[in-house]
């Protein structure tokens, strides 16, 4: 069940077709295998076995992904940890699951001899050539056979840091993985012959298994709100490529190019809120193109996507009501579900009857719960689970934390974190939204150029608009939002964002910034 089965597999048919190409280097499926194979033969002579693990520092490449499928080829485990987080996050990740192999270029090495928990790591690979202290990366022309793995066997753990600021592991096994490539080639209308522009890492694999050429994006995918637009569209005309999936701040950057978009004939977008408005721009820029909104998590990616022509002036006059934002339809890999809001309270082993009762009918709110091969069943050594999943017979349910309704169609309406749910006022309207992303949905239909965030602030339900609207939008804005239930307004600079996606809303700096102008 090896998911470097299916690389084997497209190499053997068209060996000579382009794998990977990044900034002007390219290397053919039929190549990728073969270096893989000797990768692994590499892996095994400098004494790592199956099921041990290599936390990788490489920046996004062809070499990273030569690493990544050598060691599922092998049977060996990828660990990956965001070195911005700091020392302590590394050095707890570390404690939860000691690596026995570092990999990374001279600059992660350098990092690796400034952190102790880095340093005991027993073995240290350079993938840029000699660095004192390490073993250089030269696999040999000898191979290895793809080692036989059940589908349970761990091979990508991630970790990110939780709520409670305790490091959080993803464990995506081969057969996880392999789920996830079925549903994300159906889902994202996958055609072998096609060339994707990447921005999002994880697709790669999925990409190689189904056949397409992957052009890894002359950028910093650190910052996609800040992507080199003009580079890009080089990169994208130059490799002809038809088909990007990226977060929406990336393609709020290019529709900013003065050449327009690259002719891509399919979009997808997501990892963050996918607003109307960017649809109709996006649409407005390619008429030809068919663009998506996908609406997925780490847990579980994808859950429902949504083709923009579909959002037409009825579900707009939905989301500017305070109804939400309209994902679409759940794939049909996923059961999708609403739960009874309770307010991240661990729920215990379910009966599917006692579950059953909790769940709620369409037309009413609650949290998304999803349930599938392709969604996360747990966490390493359980941490994170209690609070996540629900265990219902032989089948696990995973808690997205998201707010969320099913209207008459089937489709899904997110309307935000539960957790964000604003305090309940005597004064409110009729129907006015009980969750701050429904409210901020609704006044971007109306004005569209400005963020807003509706947080419950000093007990109040306050809008913060982000920028400096004239007094008669201004006038306007507070109008709707008092329509919708807010209480109090206020005015920032800049709304602080997400740093992995750059189009969310940073609700905890947010708050700082309210108290730091207060004392002001």
């Amino acid at each position: 069940m090896n998911l470097v089965a299916l690389l084997a597999d497209r190499a053997r048919i068209h060996p000579e077709r382009p794998a990977l190409i990044d900034r002007g280097r390219s290397v053919s499926f039929g190549e990728l295998h073969r270096r893989v194979a000797t990768g692994a033969a590499e892996l095994h002579r400098l004494g790592l076995s199956r099921g041990d693990t290599i936390l990788v520092f490489q920046p996004v490449s062809i070499e990273l992904y030569e690493l990544l499928l050598a060691a599922f080829h092998d049977g060996l485990r990828i660990m990956l940890a965001d070195p911005s987080a700091g020392p302590a996050f590394l050095a707890q990740c570390c404690r939860r699951l000691p690596p026995d192999a570092f990999f990374g270029p001279w600059k992660a090495q350098l990092l690796r001899l400034a952190l102790r928990p880095l340093r005991r790591i027993p073995l240290a690979i350079s993938s840029s050539g000699f660095f004192p202290g390490t073993r250089t990366w030269n696999p040999p022309h000898a191979t290895r056979p793809i080692e036989d793995v059940p589908g349970e066997e761990p091979a990508l753990i991630t970790f990110t840091s939780g709520s409670t600021g305790i490091p959080k592991a993803a464990v995506r096994t081969h057969g996880f993985l392999l789920a996830q490539h079925r549903t994300l080639s159906r889902a994202l209308h996958f055609e072998e012959d096609e060339t994707d522009l990447i921005t999002l890492p994880v697709f790669v694999l999925a990409n190689l298994a189904s056949g397409l050429t992957s052009v890894l994006a002359d950028t910093d995918l650190r910052a996609p709100g800040k992507a080199d637009a003009a580079a890009i569209f080089r990169q994208s005309t130059c490799h002809r490529a038809t088909r990007c999936a990226a977060s929406p701040a990336f393609f709020e950057a290019l529709l900013k190019h003065p050449g327009g978009l690259p002719p891509f004939a399919k979009i997808f977008t997501g990892g963050a809120p996918v607003f109307p408005d960017l649809l109709a721009r996006l649409r407005a820029a390619l008429p030809d193109a068919a663009v998506t909104a996908v609406y997925g998590s780490t847990e579980a990616e994808p859950m429902a996507h949504l083709d923009a022509r579909d959002y037409d002036d009825t579900l707009l006059a939905r989301t500017a009501a305070g109804q939400g934002l309209c994902a679409g339809t759940p794939v049909p890999e996923i059961d999708l579900r609403i739960l009874r809001d309770h307010g991240g309270t661990p729920l215990p082993r379910l009966a599917p009857a006692d579950f059953e009762a909790l769940l709620l009918p369409p037309g009413e709110a609650g949290e998304i719960v999803v349930a599938g091969d392709h969604v996360l069943k747990g966490y390493l050594d359980g941490i994170g689970d209690e609070e996540t999943k629900i265990h219902v017979g032989d089948t696990t349910w995973h808690r997205t934390g998201d707010a969320g309704w099913i209207d008459e169609a089937g489709r899904l309406w997110l309307l935000g974190r539960c957790s964000a749910k604003l305090p309940p006022i005597s004064s409110a309207p009729p129907g006015a939204p009980d969750y701050p992303f429904a409210i901020e949905c609704a006044l971007r239909t109306r004005h569209p150029a400005f963020r807003t965030a509706a947080i419950g602030w000093r007990g109040k339900r306050t809008l913060v608009i982000g920028g400096e609207p004239e007094a008669a939008e201004l006038a306007e804005m507070q109008a709707r939002a008092s329509a919708l239930g807010i209480e109090d307004l206020r005015i920032v600079r800049e709304l602080p964002l997400d740093r992995r996606h750059n189009a969310k809303i940073d609700y905890p700096a947010l708050r700082a910034l309210l108290e730091s102008q207060q004392r002001e």
